[in-house]
């Protein structure tokens, strides 16, 4: 069973597509093609089911793929410390994060990492910090970034709180409480709101808040992010919404208005305990998180 050959199957599973996962492996489809069925001969067994409209995982292509998964993201751990030790990061960087962080400057420490390593290829996922959390717990992200409520820490994972921020009250620009200079939650318990979906990181800040002043709200709307979408049905006078002051003047075409008793939101930058590969390394120390050794810059690319 070769390496390569396990590299192929992940790929058909990402993209159920053996056009699309050749074309992500660079190589013909009859070539990727003959790898596959050459290992399901090894195997014994036929990992995907085939038909003219789709292709799926059968069972024992299920029980395959973790094990597959674990065996190529080994090999290019091992493959990237062997770099690292001879000075040159390389391999894979995945990070995760909320849509609404705003002690970091992702973009930005990304532009600094791809000057100083440009070996490394760079993945990005945005969801919620509890998917995220399990997902750096799981070792498919290896750094993400987080917001949580004052009362909720992140888990099994190793971190550092980056920073603290009140959350705001974020209407539409003709909404009537667009005159008042603040407001307090049983003001806003009278509103609608869009927020997050039930159980997530991201509404329970709020949920708390609420439940500790008595107070409950009408939550008619749920998205899942706190991005433009939720910007707009805000905007459309259709709700209001409770999220960070800072990620605010961010979304256009909203106002956000101080909430006298407020929750506030921690931000947090994590990865996993089992240790961080050199490029999670790297990417930590262009950020500054304390505690991180730089690690020496590869050759720069140009602009």
């Amino acid at each position: 069973m070769e390496l390569q050959q396990m590299r192929y199957v992940l790929a058909v599973a990402e993209t159920n597509s053996f056009t699309r996962a050749a074309e992500r492996c660079l190589v013909v489809q009859s070539a990727l093609s003959h790898q596959i069925a050459r290992l399901e001969r090894e195997l014994g067994a036929k990992l995907f089911e085939r038909t003219s409209r789709r292709v799926r995982l059968t069972p024992a292509g299920a029980a395959f793929l973790p094990a597959a998964r674990q065996a190529v993201e080994a090999a290019e751990r091992a493959a990237a410390e062997v770099a690292a030790a001879v000075g040159e990061v390389r391999g894979r960087l995945s990070v995760g994060l909320i849509p609404t962080v705003t002690a970091a400057d992702v973009p930005g420490a990304l532009r600094e990492f791809r000057r100083r390593h440009p070996q490394v290829r760079v993945g990005l996922r945005v969801g919620a910090s509890d998917e995220l959390a399990e997902q750096v717990r799981q070792g498919a992200v290896d750094v993400a970034f987080l917001g949580l409520p004052t009362t909720s820490r992140p888990h099994g994972v190793a971190g550092r709180e980056l920073a603290r921020d009140r959350l705001v009250a974020v209407v539409a620009p003709d909404h009537p409480l667009t005159a008042e200079p603040a407001v307090d939650l049983r003001r806003l318990s009278a509103e609608v709101f869009v927020d997050l979906p039930a159980g997530t990181a991201g509404r329970l800040q709020s949920e708390q808040a609420f439940a500790a002043a008595g107070l409950t709200r009408d939550v008619a709307f749920e998205v899942n992010t706190a991005d433009s979408l939720m910007a707009r049905i805000v905007g459309e006078g259709l709700a209001v919404a409770l999220l960070p002051a800072a990620c605010v003047p961010r979304l256009g075409g909203v106002t956000g208005i101080e909430v006298t008793d407020a929750p506030t939101r921690v931000e947090h930058v994590i990865w996993s305990l089992a240790g961080r590969p050199p490029a999670a390394t790297a990417f930590l120390s262009v950020l500054g998180i304390p505690g991180i050794p730089a690690l020496p810059a590869g050759p720069a690319v140009s602009a």
